[in-house]
């Protein structure tokens, strides 16, 4: 078969390939590779594209997915291997070539070279997918405050925060920002539910990643929990009183509140509805439902990856 970029397209082993993300400059080094292995390359001409594209190429018998991108085209494979409903016969691979990188980091995949191995010759784990409603995600959740756009905010802060920097950023664009008005009802199936109401910043629910005040950022993503962070937030004031934006998100103070929790609801009291981005990719919500599917993805790991990182059940 071949696909309309002209490349041959296996029937088991499909790269999806974003060629905007980061620098452009995987591209090539991709088709290559994917050619010498043998892999077929379906390529991204618009946003939507790739979920459709990893349902196209299950549809015609693939059974290892390498995403070729960012956390965003991650989310893209993942979400067209649910709607396959294809969880149980495909391995997800991915291909580090986003800015960011950090589901990638989180599983131990360093480079391009590494991620084609680890599909080959290493180590398969069925790791933890979170659901907003019914749309898909593996890294994180960060609702609240989101960037209109990802072109003002920098590749600095990108690298050290991932999708949690398009928040920062809008906070310091905005000089008075009264926070939004929320609860968030965290279930558990050992202690029975409870109730965060206030005003906050940002919900941060992360599933391969936490939002700890130092050190890996790695969570366990088999234990089918999020490791949830709530930034309390009630105006510009508030902001000056615990420093600069950044550090709302890197020390923990009064105003930060964590849970480990395997579900939790987000309803959100304002007029408008909130922004919540899904590995990346932006949904806006006034009410938000999050669960955890243990173990309910296939994905092909590198030689960092640590199943269960230290401290990140603290």
């Amino acid at each position: 078969m071949v696909n309309e970029s002209g490349s041959e397209t296996s029937a088991e082993s499909v790269v999806v390939l974003n060629p905007v993300s980061g620098d452009g400059t995987h591209v090539d080094p991709v088709r290559e590779q994917s050619a010498v292995r043998g892999y077929g390359v379906r390529e991204t001409e618009s946003a939507g594209d790739t979920a459709s594209l990893t349902k196209e190429a299950i549809d015609a018998g693939a059974t290892e997915i390498l995403a070729a991108g960012g956390d965003g085209t991650v989310n893209g494979v993942v979400s067209g291997v649910v709607e396959a409903d294809a969880l149980d016969a495909v391995t997800v691979g991915v291909l580090p070539c986003g800015t960011g990188n950090d589901f990638a980091e989180n599983v131990g995949i360093s480079d391009i070279e590494q991620g084609f191995d680890a599909v080959e010759t290493g180590e398969r784990r069925r790791i933890d997918l979170g659901f907003a409603d019914e749309a898909p995600f593996v890294n994180s959740c960060v609702g609240g405050l989101t960037a209109e756009s990802s072109a003002e905010t920098d590749p600095d802060l990108k690298d050290r925060f991932g999708s949690l920097a398009y928040v920062i950023t809008t906070l310091k664009t905005i000089p008075s920002f009264d926070g939004i008005r929320m609860t968030v009802t965290l279930s558990d199936e050992a202690d029975g539910p409870s109730v965060w109401s206030g005003s906050a910043i940002a919900v941060l629910i992360g599933n391969a990643r936490r939002f700890p005040p130092g050190g890996s950022t790695a969570a366990n993503v088999e234990d089918g929990r999020f490791d949830v962070t709530v930034v309390e937030g009630d105006g510009s004031m508030g902001l000056l009183e615990t420093g600069t934006v950044e550090r709302l998100f890197t020390q923990d103070t009064e105003r930060t509140h964590r849970f480990r929790v395997p579900s939790l609801d987000v309803e959100v009291h304002a007029d408008e509805s909130a922004a919540f981005s899904l590995d990346g990719e932006v949904v806006e919500r006034t009410a938000l439902s999050v669960r955890a599917r243990q173990q309910a993805l296939d994905v092909a790991v590198g030689p960092g990856y640590d199943p269960d990182p230290a401290g990140a059940g603290k």
